[in-house]
């Protein structure tokens, strides 16, 4: 039984294997200490050469010309590994003679070199266990598709990659075998989870087709291990090989991102792009192209390999977090304190290296301790700085806080006479200064006259060039007050006046607070005459009709009517039919003689009214989702995935990117279009597989679904005039956005929704796609 399960279960061999050849990989690095000692053979015996660690020789006096007799008991012209690497690669134990003949003996210990105990044993080993941690998490939280299957496969196989670096450098059969095979492997994995990616994206695969055939790379480096092991003068030829290769396929799995990213510019390749490339930056330009074109290395490949570390963790960021944290954020946040961590390091190595006779190697460690020192120093700071907000800059309070209640105040007012005055007010308050005016420009006379006339004026003169050429955001500082741009229509602007009398001057959180609150300014001006307007308008034509306007009345009553029959409708069907089947239930029992067969009845009865009240909530959270407004559209539209989840007898595959939109009524629309047509798919479709994908644009957002289903006829939808179909269109004609439904009878249903919020596109209705030639992947 148990062996039938882990066969059914491939993941789960992945993780066993990985287990199983960790802990010896680990085991065979911790049995001995790396020295690194070069050797050379003269007359029969071998004499130092070159400690790699020469603090460490020196410390146990090891020095140029020594003699070494025995290494781990066993006589030096023994060792296996020297007849063609001349390296004593670990050890626990040296015998070493001196010139003059003195014999000592060498005990070493891991801790007597810290950086290849760190680098080497500690650092690989957490790495292991936190690797292990992660994909157990993966598995049991996440759904069965092959995506997660490659994504756990490749964390596995990087993670194997890493720690095998240290039994590789022992020379250990096995840890060359697995080094050489998981360098290579990890990135077919990458190339094979790209192409899988692609498809779930909608996007056409953009290298060849076939990709599996890649596999055969890992086992030729396999092969070429087993030849190294069985003739070991080989072993170089074959690093060099598996260098080149690695090189290679890390270039095209570059290319396969940046061509992709520059043909469909989405996001989510953008991320993945700086995933990989970054990390590897290190290792391909001071560790494997050294290698290959000098045989020298910049970095040594356990330094370079810490950056790798962070390729595997960041695709699980970046597809499993996205519904957690902001992903794009964090990526600026750290593009940003990245800049400023670099530069001041470089600045301050520089200065080490004039001043300082410090080695590369010391050099390296401080650059790596003093950059992501100063990334968590960024970091922390952002943290308090937000937390001690209140208290930051000024005794006075906190400028953002003030800002909140100035726009909460101002936004009460409906009239712009009193949204002006209103603002004078609080600026007035705020920045502790009387002459505060609000003028208008009258671009035909030329002429400047006082708007708030509840305050005296006094005059000076104002460049009309200045006036003019002021735009929104803009403030100026003259020599008698600060002017600042407030609105602007087709005949007048209105401009802010702030006397400084030559004796105030405004602080730079002060001159922050007041543009961002005339930005606000602006846009309750803006939203308020298009209600003034809006309203005149409805009252001039209500004025010249004398009565009611009956279009409108007309539309908003036939929207009414629709709407309350649907939900008729519904409740008939569902929670009525269910209310008069517990009425008669409870009418038999009224009158019922076996008196004992009561009380199970009564328990079958009470748990039917328990799922008829579950349904009347659902269908009060259908028409106000509750998390819409409390934890946001992500939250609602993931709750209602996993009410659809009970109820569907298909395979749902769905993305939700987090989207930022400015107008909060596009989230009610996309809650709505999502409840549509996963609904059309539970009553309709009969698919095997239905995929939504909600994906961010940068002008918006688009909608993707597709089903397997049975599918129908266009024709057929437009006679019959859907509710359904109708409806969502609607929707997506009210925000000036694209609706687009592709369908054959036999052949399933595709529709694609695209809103823009900054561009005003002609929406169009039914449409037939051009269906692509690659096929969408679960």
């Amino acid at each position: 039984m148990v062996l039938k399960y882990f066969i059914n279960k491939p993941i789960w061999i992945a993780i066993s294997l990985y287990l199983f050849i960790g802990l010896y990989l680990i085991n065979v690095t911790y049995s001995s200490p790396s020295i690194n000692i070069e050797i050379q053979e003269e007359d029969g015996q071998w004499f130092v050469k070159k400690p790699y660690f020469k603090k460490w020789a020196d410390n146990h006096q090891i020095m140029l010309g020594d003699i070494v007799l025995e290494v781990n008991g066993t006589h030096t012209e023994n060792v296996s590994n020297l007849k063609y690497d001349s390296v004593i690669r670990a050890a626990n134990e040296l015998v070493i003679k001196k010139p003059d003949g003195q014999i000592f003996v060498v005990k070493i210990r891991h801790l007597d070199i810290p950086q290849q105990f760190y680098y080497v044993l500690v650092i690989p080993s957490c790495y292991f266990l936190l690797t292990l941690f992660i994909t157990l998490y993966i598995k049991y939280k996440q759904k069965n598709s092959n995506l997660i299957k490659l994504l756990i496969l490749f964390i596995l196989t990087v993670s194997l990659a890493y720690v095998s670096s240290g039994a590789s450098s022992r020379l250990d059969p096995i840890g060359i075998i697995v080094n050489r095979s998981s360098m290579l492997l990890c990135l077919v994995i990458l190339i094979h989870f790209l192409k899988e990616y692609f498809y779930f994206l909608n996007l056409k695969w953009i290298f060849f087709e076939n990709v599996k055939i890649l596999y055969l790379i890992p086992i030729s480096a396999v092969i070429l291990s087993f030849f190294s092991i069985i003739i070991p003068y080989t072993h170089y030829y074959h690093s060099y090989i598996v260098l080149g290769i690695f090189f290679l396929l890390l270039v095209s799995l570059l290319t396969i991102m940046i061509v992709g990213y520059l043909k469909y510019k989405i996001p989510q390749l953008k991320v993945l792009l700086s995933s990989v490339f970054i990390p590897f930056l290190p290792f391909l330009f001071m560790y494997a192209l050294p290698v290959i074109v000098f045989n020298r290395y910049i970095l040594s490949a356990e330094i370079c390999s810490l950056f790798l570390m962070l390729i595997p963790f960041s695709f699980i960021f970046t597809q499993l977090t996205e519904r957690i944290f902001d992903m794009e954020y964090f990526i600026s946040r750290l593009r940003y304190y990245f800049n400023f961590s670099f530069g001041f390091t470089m600045w301050l190595l520089i200065g080490l290296y004039l001043l300082t006779d410090l080695s590369i190697t010391r050099m390296t460690e401080i650059f790596f301790f003093a950059f992501l020192s100063l990334l968590a120093l960024f970091y922390i700071k952002e943290r308090i700085d937000y937390r001690k907000r209140k208290i930051l800059f000024s005794t006075k309070g906190d400028y953002i806080h003030r800002l909140y209640t100035t726009v909460e105040s101002i936004g009460r007012v409906v009239k712009i006479e009193d949204l002006l005055e209103k603002f004078v007010q609080e600026v007035v308050v705020q920045l502790e200064m009387e002459s505060v005016y609000v003028l208008t420009y009258d671009f035909q006379t030329h002429q400047v006259t006082l708007t708030n006339k509840s305050k005296e004026y006094t005059q000076h003169q104002i460049d009309e060039v200045l006036v003019e050429r002021l735009g929104l955001g803009d403030i100026k500082k003259t020599d008698h007050f600060y002017i600042a741009f407030i609105h602007q229509d087709v005949n007048y602007k209105r401009i802010l006046v702030v006397d400084h009398n030559k004796t105030i001057y405004l602080k730079d959180e002060e001159l922050l607070w007041l543009e961002l609150l005339l930005l606000y300014l602006n846009n309750f001006i803006e939203n308020t005459k298009m209600v003034e307007e809006l309203l005149n308008q409805l009252k001039h034509m209500k004025e010249a009709d004398n009565r009611q306007l009956p279009w409108l009345n007309k539309l908003l009553w036939l929207r009414f009517e629709e709407e309350k029959y649907q939900l008729a409708q519904e409740l008939h069907d569902t929670i009525l039919q269910e209310q008069l089947h517990i009425a008669r239930e409870m009418d038999v029992l009224m009158h019922t003689k076996e008196k004992e067969e009561i009380p199970s009845k009564l328990i079958k009865l009470h748990e039917h009214m328990i799922i008829s009240l579950n349904d009347l909530r659902g269908y009060c959270e259908n028409l106000k989702p509750p998390l819409l407004d409390t934890l946001g559209l992500n939250a609602a539209l993931e709750k209602l995935i996993q009410k659809i989840h009970k109820r569907a007898n298909f395979v749902l595959i769905y993305t939700i990117d987090r989207l930022y939109l400015e107008d909060e009524r596009l989230n009610l629309m996309i809650y709505r279009l999502f409840q549509e047509l996963l609904n059309n798919a539970l009553k309709h479709s009969y698919a095997n597989t239905v995929e939504i994908h909600l994906l961010g644009t940068e002008e918006g957002f688009q909608i993707l679904y597709n089903d397997d289903g049975v599918g129908c006829n266009i024709d057929d939808i437009l006679l019959a005039d859907s509710m359904g179909i109708q409806g969502m269109q609607e929707r997506v004609q009210a925000f000036n956005g694209k609706f687009a439904l592709d369908s054959k009878v036999g052949e399933g249903m595709t529709i694609r929704i695209q809103v823009s919020e900054t561009q005003h596109t002609n929406p169009y209705t039914y449409k037939t796609l051009t269906r692509p030639t690659y096929m969408i992947r679960g």
